[in-house]
């Protein structure tokens, strides 16, 4: 029983939690990232060079072997972008957030005690021993 106890504990623990929604949610990402390569930016590309064949069809031919570098090339993009919105969203966005959770700038240090402050402070002291 303390087994599946431990497990609950683990499983439940806010920063596997945390981890399982950002994993689904940069597959979903990745998914959305991939279609916009796939169906908008290639294309583009595609119709922007004087090519007779859409991205798909760049092949090289060597020794009767295709090698299909144009979805090489599709999924090279496809890596910039989801790499590219990692990088913001790590440094720029989360050192952002980091900034945030940091504890305030220090207050100045205390002015130091006035002569009446000093004065009042020795009496405490003195009284404190005489208790004691």
């Amino acid at each position: 029983m303390t087994l599946l106890r431990e497990f609950k504990a683990f499983a439940l623990r806010g920063n596997v939690v945390e981890l399982a929604v950002g994993v689904i949610i940069g597959a979903a990402f990745g998914k959305i990232v991939d279609s916009l390569v796939k169906h908008v930016l290639m294309p583009f590309i595609s119709a922007i060079l004087p090519v007779p064949t859409d991205y798909t069809g760049w092949k090289l031919v060597l020794n009767g072997k295709e090698m299909p570098y144009g979805l090489f090339l599709g999924e090279v993009v496809n890596f910039i972008l989801v790499a590219a919105a990692v990088f913001v969203f790590i440094v720029k966005f989360l050192g952002w957030l980091s900034r945030l959770r940091q504890e305030p700038p220090a207050s100045p240090a205390a002015p130091p005690p006035t002569p009446t402050e000093a004065l009042l402070r020795e009496i405490r002291d003195l009284l404190k021993e005489r208790r004691t």
